[in-house]
């Protein structure tokens, strides 16, 4: 059997994947790169795929990269292809067609992927769907394009199923269909929302025609038809599960490497087994805004990952260790940026159709929530990671509104390249 070998090998895609491919080729100019993952596709940026239902983007737009990327980095690339073991040992990966690569460096960057609870009867409905990949927005917007009046049931209210639905309203409105969303919490995005947040964020999608069932789950699936746990009747066309997702992990666990719910690394992405590294959806990471180690699903985050990563597997060893949630994302039209964790005391103003919550704790502004009006949440932002006591700043007037003016001079100074304002 011929192995062949590759000093770094990285499996996944997308933005920790890439991260890793830059971080390395910022050190090692030379060193042989593989670049694997079970999709067939050239990296896209998976947040987009609710714009490209929503006829805002293509597939060409869609990339996270040019079109030369791998080929500029002098990538060995194996797109549509799945790893089925890694042995730490030997220092191998072994394909599911039986091939083997031999690595001195491995970067695991596998994601997540949706989790589907045992709905009784879910075997009988015609049309179902995930929303994490390109396929399924492909595959959910072909079902919709070929359904007349096509009656959508969404179930899952976070932040898949509500970008889903925003993707696919025009299309299904167009069509004089509906939209109807279950979730078992009693609120919308209510892994990141507050209740007052989340009431705002409801309504306003409310008055586009969706319909929500919250605080409900199905009990039972029959063909097209949804028994809800209230005894209430939903029937549908299509069905999209959006009611979370799991880190795949089996790779590193089966491997005999540390696993809770994700993957556990060090500070410099590293996991308990020789030369193995892993970034983004699929590890726990240290959230500094709780002290936490905890799954933290952000883009950017998964590329600082791995970029961090890669460095390091190159031979210059970067940390990467400010890690806090943070999301920023809209909903039609309606703009929102949470950060941090909701712990302490909090500060809340609604003016309209703005709504900001200041939590902060032992002297710490821990986390916030900002819809609507989000412009300079930047400010807060750096409050959080760079742990500023708020009894160096005006926090009085950083409440009321973001702004540099509200901390000292020296401070100022220093962020602004010596011009003191």
């Amino acid at each position: 059997m011929n192995v062949k070998t590759y000093k770094y090998i990285i499996i996944g895609n997308s933005a920790a994947g890439i991260g890793t491919v830059e971080g390395i080729r910022r050190i090692d100019g030379v060193g042989s790169i593989a670049v694997i993952s079970s999709e067939p596709y050239h990296t896209y940026s998976r947040p987009l795929i609710s714009y490209l239902l929503e006829g805002k983007t293509d597939t060409e737009r869609m990339k996270y990269r040019p079109d030369g990327f791998y080929e500029a980095n002098g990538c060995d690339t194996y797109l549509g292809v799945s790893v089925s073991s890694i042995e730490a040992g030997p220092h191998t990966v072994t394909l599911e067609s039986g091939d083997v690569l031999k690595y001195s460096k491995l970067m695991v960057s596998t994601g997540s992927e949706p989790f589907v609870p045992p709905f009784k009867g879910l075997e009988s409905v015609p049309e179902k769907f995930s929303f994490m990949t390109l396929d399924d927005a492909l595959r959910l917007r072909n079902a919709i394009d070929r359904t007349a009046q096509p009656k959508v049931l969404i179930i899952g209210a976070g932040l898949i199923g509500l970008k889903c639905c925003e993707g696919i309203y025009n299309t299904v409105t167009d069509k004089k269909g509906s939209i109807t969303v279950v979730d078992l919490s009693p609120k919308v995005l209510s892994s990141i929302l507050n209740d007052d947040a989340a009431a705002i964020v409801k309504s306003s999608i409310e008055s586009k025609g969706v319909t929500f069932h919250l605080g409900q789950t199905v009990s039972e699936f029959d063909g097209k038809r949804a028994v809800l746990s209230d005894g209430s009747e939903l029937s549908f066309d299509i069905l999209v599960l959006a009611v979370g997702v799991k880190p795949r992990i089996s790779l590193v666990k089966d491997a005999g490497g540390e696993t809770e719910r994700g993957i556990i690394t060090d500070k410099y992405q590293k996991t308990s087994l020789e030369d193995v590294y892993a970034a983004g959806d699929c590890v726990q990471s240290f959230d500094i805004s709780c002290g936490k180690s905890r799954i933290l699903a952000i883009l950017p985050g998964a590329y600082r990952q791995g970029e961090a990563a890669g460095l390091t597997m190159a031979g210059c060893a970067y940390a990467y260790d400010c890690a806090i949630p943070m999301n920023a994302i809209g909903f039609f039209g309606l703009h929102m940026i949470t950060a941090g964790s909701y712990e302490g005391d909090v500060y809340t103003e609604s003016d309209g159709g703005s709504y900001k919550a200041l939590y902060y704790k032992d002297n710490l502004l821990k986390g916030y929530i900002m819809i609507g009006n989000v412009a300079r949440a930047g400010i807060y932002t750096s409050l959080i990671r760079e742990k500023i006591p708020l009894d160096s700043v005006d926090f009085g007037m950083l409440c009321k509104e973001p702004a540099l003016m509200a901390f000292s001079q020296k401070y100022r100074a220093e962020k602004l390249g010596g011009v003191v304002i």
